[in-house]
């Protein structure tokens, strides 16, 4: 039997790199916040901030990053359909408002 070799493991460097890009980033919308940018460009740029931080913490600290493409890519489309049914379908609200005994 042969083995596959599979990449090396990440070293402790690396996670602190990580943690510490992952405090810019924070940092970095705290500057924002006190920034006094209109509430548009403010919510689009810690969205976009926020977005950032998910993915690094995905891919390095789940260790998503070392994983198949082909796995990552296809927990998109699942995450995106239950965030769609969430929204949409199982509406968890409006049956609360409909089995309340004092009327809407």
């Amino acid at each position: 039997m042969t083995a596959t070799a599979s990449p090396a493991a990440p070293g402790m460097k690396l996670y602190v790199g990580v943690w510490l890009g992952l405090l810019v980033i924070v940092a970095a919308e705290v500057a924002l916040t006190y920034g006094g940018l209109s509430e548009g460009s403010l919510l689009a740029a810690l969205l976009v901030l926020a977005v950032i931080e998910a993915a690094i913490a995905l891919m390095y600290f789940m260790h998503l990053r070392y994983e198949r493409r082909l796995l990552f890519w296809s927990l998109i489309p699942a995450l995106v359909f239950v965030l769609l049914m969430l929204n949409h379908v199982w509406r968890d609200a409006a049956r609360m408002i409909i089995l309340s005994p004092h009327g809407p």
